[in-house]
């Protein structure tokens, strides 16, 4: 049987701020909540920052979740979908992923010595990083997140044509503009085989998600925990990434994102598993990334009281977004 795309919603007003939001929270998640930069505690710096990272971020969070409504795809689509726009930001825009030395960040060397891999040209705990912490923050939560806000609209697309066109091109700027300033200002490259490698990856993760992404399990009646819990169990899941850059610390990632996913895909059949579990989920991670950010070390310069205001009000805005969310999904 042929099956149509969902128009809109038509929900007049709405939709509008609800792409807005996912194209401002997506880079904020991706960037701003750890402030691991320079930027750090400095709101100008931010707000200007935010016209290169919407684009870079925004854009595609955007485009994810409106394929992802117009094609059916689950949980498990969006997140392989996620996987692969991280591949493609970490190792073919960036291409943080296959350098030894970027932008001369003094501790690199340590984060990529020990489980450097001479054959592909990067390390393996900084490679899960990287592409878990976009698959998570910069698209997954902040989708699960900003359709928490308005529940009628979620499981419709927000963006007619002429929106999408124009998000396409926003994405295609922000990525040319990032990977200019890369060639520009870098002198570690990703080698041929590296940038093929890593759109290989990335298409086959985009195929893994429309192959299998859209098949719905027979849902049935099972127990679930408690909000608290889920997103205690969603902010430890994403506090194990990157915790520790040794093959033991991957070990332990790769043990602990297992146990999340067969913990999650297993509560997802209840009957009593919905959005407002998926939203908790979201705050759960993006909880993570902002408390992470107190024992973070900026790059730079940075006053120690501006550090600090700083992750008081990234983990003050996850607090006021997830309350109103979860009651919104309520």
């Amino acid at each position: 049987m042929e099956t149509t795309t969902p128009a809109p919603a038509r929900v007049g007003p709405v939709r509008l701020p609800l792409v807005l939001a996912l194209a401002v929270l997506s880079p904020i998640a991706a960037e701003s909540l750890v402030g691991y930069d320079d930027s750090t505690g400095n709101p100008l710096a931010l707000l200007i920052g935010l016209l290169v990272f919407i684009p870079l971020y925004g854009a595609p969070a955007v485009l994810l979740r409106e394929a992802a409504r117009r094609f059916g795809l689950g949980w498990g689509g969006v997140l392989a979908v996620a996987a692969a726009l991280g591949v493609v930001q970490a190792g073919i825009i960036d291409q943080s992923m296959f350098s030894a030395d970027y932008r001369g960040i003094d501790y690199w060397q340590d984060m990529v010595g020990p489980t450097w891999i001479p054959a592909l040209g990067l390390a393996a705990s900084s490679a899960l990083t990287f592409v878990l912490g976009h698959m998570i923050m910069s698209f997954a939560a902040p989708i699960a997140l900003v359709e928490g806000f308005g529940p009628r609209a979620a499981d419709r697309p927000w963006l007619r044509p002429f929106g999408l066109v124009v998000t396409v091109l926003l994405y295609l700027a922000g990525a040319w503009m990032v990977l200019d300033w890369h060639y520009a200002t870098e002198t570690d490259h990703a080698s041929a085989g590296q940038l093929a490698g890593a759109g290989a990856v990335a298409v086959a993760l985009v195929a893994l998600a429309f192959l299998f992404g859209r098949r719905k399990a027979e849902r049935v009646e099972r127990r679930i925990p408690p909000l608290w819990m889920i997103i205690a169990a969603s902010a430890l899941a994403v506090f194990s990434f990157g915790w520790d850059e040794t093959w033991t610390g991957v070990a332990v990632t790769l043990g602990v994102l297992c146990a999340m996913a067969f913990a999650a895909a297993y509560f997802a059949r209840s009957t009593a598993w919905g959005r407002r579990q998926v939203t908790a989920l979201a705050v759960g991670a993006l909880l993570s990334q902002a408390l992470t950010g107190f024992l973070a070390v900026p790059i730079g310069d940075v006053d120690p009281l501006a550090k600090y205001a700083h992750n008081a009000a990234a983990t003050l805005l996850v607090v006021v977004l997830g309350w109103i969310a979860l009651r919104r999904t309520r």
